[in-house]
């Protein structure tokens, strides 16, 4: 009986040159992993979507809230669901400035401590609603991951009064969360290669300007099709990124918002800033034009991302020179706080 012997040579199949003998990258904690989730401003709905003395439900982390606006015009987002029990607060109705459940007539005021009931029994200590810290900014209805929040949002150069403002809400959400969407500022590899931004000079890695909850950096360059920009962008916290500067001959803001309606999803609410000029007519013809153009701007660098950014499998690992700031910013989320005080009450 003959035996057969197959020999196989390096050319016949493709053999790596060596073995990795560790994984590549540490995987960045998930937003809502171990039931935390970054203490962050995040954006909750549209300013003109929430009328004086409307009521109006948004998901919210792990859970479901409500925002509501009463007489005096502010606009305030708590725990969803009554803690007598459990009713939905949406389908209730804003009395002055309290929200009332519509099972039982339970009233809320702006505490969200509960004042009142239907039948006039004292209520308990525990009935209260958990009031998330709001501030309404830039056509924008915003809520604090937290008790207290850790900064405030940030200002354009350019004062409000002296700007016209457009804000934009995305139905559709993104599958990861609103801190990957975040690394792609500090991610100078892929603000050149897929956004086509050609540098004047080296990376400006070492120009950021780092601080405790973000940081921003100023580049000068050419955009698609050579649009010169001076642009000084950057995140804050781990979901907003916001931008200043001329495009061409035209100064504009940017400002997006990354809300977080579920586990492993992000909403993008966006606001375009342009200097209202006088309000002559001509003014208002090149609002007009530099809005249409700022938009197609916006839309088009979104969508550029929208396909890595709903496939990605985000871990860090083979690193380069040019990744220096984005390892940087890895690590300001790796150590980012999180919490969720909330937890109880908007499930």
């Amino acid at each position: 009986m003959s035996s057969m012997i197959t020999s196989v040579t390096r050319s016949s199949v493709d053999l790596p040159d060596s073995n990795p003998t560790t994984r590549l990258g540490k995987r960045l904690p998930a937003e809502g992993e171990n039931g935390l989730f970054s203490q962050t401003w995040f954006p909750i709905c549209l300013s003109s979507e929430v009328a004086t003395g409307q009521i109006r439900s948004e998901p919210f982390l792990d859970g479901k809230v409500v925002v509501f606006r009463g007489e005096d015009g502010v606009a305030r987002v708590m725990s969803a669901f009554c803690p007598h029990l459990g009713a939905d607060l949406s389908v209730g109705r804003v009395i002055e400035n309290r929200i009332q459940c519509a099972f039982h007539r339970w009233e809320y005021e702006t505490s969200g401590r509960c004042v009142r009931t239907g039948i006039g029994d004292p209520a308990p200590p525990s009935a209260r609603l958990f009031k998330f810290p709001t501030t309404e900014r830039y056509g924008i209805v915003w809520a604090f991951n937290g008790e207290v929040p850790l900064w405030d949002l940030p200002d354009f150069e350019r004062p409000d009064p002296s700007l016209a403002i457009q804000v934009y809400r995305y139905d559709e959400l993104f599958a990861c969360d609103p801190w990957v969407f975040a690394a792609n500022t500090p991610d100078m590899q892929h603000i050149k290669v897929v956004h086509g931004v050609q540098f004047a000079a080296d990376d400006p890695h070492r120009q950021v300007d780092w601080s405790d909850w973000g940081f921003r950096y100023r580049i000068i360059a050419a955009h698609q099709n050579g649009v010169p920009v001076e642009w000084t962008l950057g995140i804050r916290g781990t979901s907003l990124y916001w931008q200043e500067g001329p495009y061409g001959e035209t100064w504009l803001g940017g400002m997006v918002g990354f809300g977080l309606p579920q586990v492993g999803k992000h909403q993008v609410f966006a606001v375009l800033a342009l200097e209202k000029g006088s309000g002559s007519d001509a003014d208002l013809e090149r609002l007009e034009r530099d809005f249409a153009v700022a938009e197609a701007l916006m839309y088009r660098t979104v969508f550029e991302d929208k396909d890595i950014l709903n496939t990605i499998h985000y871990r860090p690992g083979a690193l380069t020179r040019g990744d220096t700031t984005l390892s940087r910013y890895l690590e300001f989320v790796r150590s980012y706080p999180r919490a969720h005080p909330s937890a109880a009450f908007i499930r």
